[in-house]
């Protein structure tokens, strides 16, 4: 995944092309960057962010929140593969255990996610290609489209399974190889639904959906501040 640079939009986005066919019931195995855990009971700890984890995320001094104000927490998520895995996620400290407790109830009803690590620098600048499928939390960016920051760079803001759940904005779509998700009606594992269980998780921590159906539609974005 990552190998093939799309063309660049007008608007700098890739080219929006059609799911290839082996990533339309995408079911892809997870890399493990992190020991799995021991056991399947959900384990998540929170600590405050360790330099070299610090060194290689998105986080410089321009950013709007402080390292300080930042914790590194790393979660037990069950992969595509019917295995369990350990994740790791940089969020504020106010939104550390709200999101912590999200993830277990979604590792409680065993909801996939392909992958989950802290954002490097090298992907804000590299060419898009358009099969990415992070979870992540923290990234120190600006919204989509715009110059004010994102929700992501507080560290408020956490966007699941995105090749499954696509951002789509007029013809926009993001990741630009998931045309596919963009078709809701057929549910596939690891897309985001109405009244689903990531939605209820993320609810019950009072954190809002960027899926409701407004323009742009965020189907991965689930933040605490509601942008």
């Amino acid at each position: 995944m990552g190998a093939h640079p799309l063309p660049r939009r007008a608007d700098g986005f890739g080219e929006v092309e059609a799911t290839p066919p082996e990533l339309v019931n995408r079911s892809l195995p997870t890399r493990d960057l992190l020991p799995p855990p021991s056991d399947s009971r959900y384990t998540a700890k929170i600590s405050a962010v360790p330099a070299d984890v610090l060194a290689r995320s998105t986080w410089q001094p321009a950013c709007p929140v402080a390292a300080a104000d930042l914790r590194y927490v790393t979660l037990s998520f069950w992969g595509f593969d019917g295995r369990a895995h350990t994740g790791e996620l940089l969020v504020r400290h106010d939104a550390a255990q709200p999101v912590a407790d999200a993830f277990g109830k979604l590792f409680a009803q065993r909801f996939p996610v392909e992958e989950m690590r802290v954002s490097s620098p090298a992907e804000l600048d590299a060419p898009p290609t358009g099969d990415g499928n992070n979870t992540s939390a923290f990234v120190c960016r600006p919204v989509r489209g715009q110059t004010s920051w994102s929700a992501h760079a507080y560290g408020l803001a956490v966007d699941v399974n995105p090749f499954c759940n696509p951002y789509t904005k007029g013809d926009l779509v993001l990741p630009e190889l998931a045309s596919s998700y963009v078709d809701r009606a057929r549910v596939r594992p690891g897309m985001i639904v109405a009244g689903g269980p990531v939605v209820r998780a993320f609810a019950g921590v009072g954190w809002h959906w960027g899926g409701t159906g407004r323009s742009p539609t965020d189907r991965m974005h689930f933040s605490a501040t509601g942008t």
